[in-house]
């Protein structure tokens, strides 16, 4: 089980500290030519990329609406609308994400962001002990069990990554 870390002062670490969610902050050195910033973060931590998940933030007829999915997969947009209730989903703008979250991209947690998003996880996140998420921002990750992502955010589990 994950120990609470202190330090980092993201919205995210700020979140879980608050809600007395258990969890460790992973910070790695970024390369700003890391093509995807997960597999970057998987890499430089040293654990199976299917463990470290991305959040990706779509628009929706019932508002944007947060995905977190493997960084080893693809958010299947129709899975996701289907998981929310709503007819279509498409990828939010890259400045509305970083304007609704309070984080850059490659950095978007989906803990602590500025605006309270309906939130669905990839249930493969069920398959592991602990998952790996952005801590807010590039060059930091958190590590929580699974069940603890879905209390910080809200969430529920739906089948997304394709």
């Amino acid at each position: 089980m994950p120990k609470r870390s202190a330090g980092a002062g993201t919205p995210a670490s700020t979140a879980l500290a608050a809600a007395g969610i258990p969890f460790t902050l992973h910070p790695y050195e970024h390369d700003l030519a890391a093509a995807s910033y997960g597999l970057e973060a998987a890499k430089a931590l040293g654990v199976e990329p299917e463990r470290v998940f991305k959040t990706l933030l779509a628009d929706t007829e019932l508002g944007i609406v947060v995905a977190v999915v493997p960084v080893t997969g693809l958010l299947d947009l129709k899975a996701l609308a289907s998981a929310v209730g709503a007819k279509r989903a498409t990828m939010a703008d890259p400045a509305v994400a970083e304007r609704r979250t309070g984080y850059v991209v490659g950095g978007i947690s989906p803990i602590g962001q500025k605006t309270r998003h309906v939130t669905v996880v990839d249930e493969t996140a069920q398959l592991f002990d602990t998952v790996f998420v952005s801590g807010g921002r590039r060059g930091l990750d958190v590590e929580l069990t699974p069940a603890d992502l879905l209390t910080a955010t809200g969430a529920t589990y739906a089948p997304l990554a394709k």
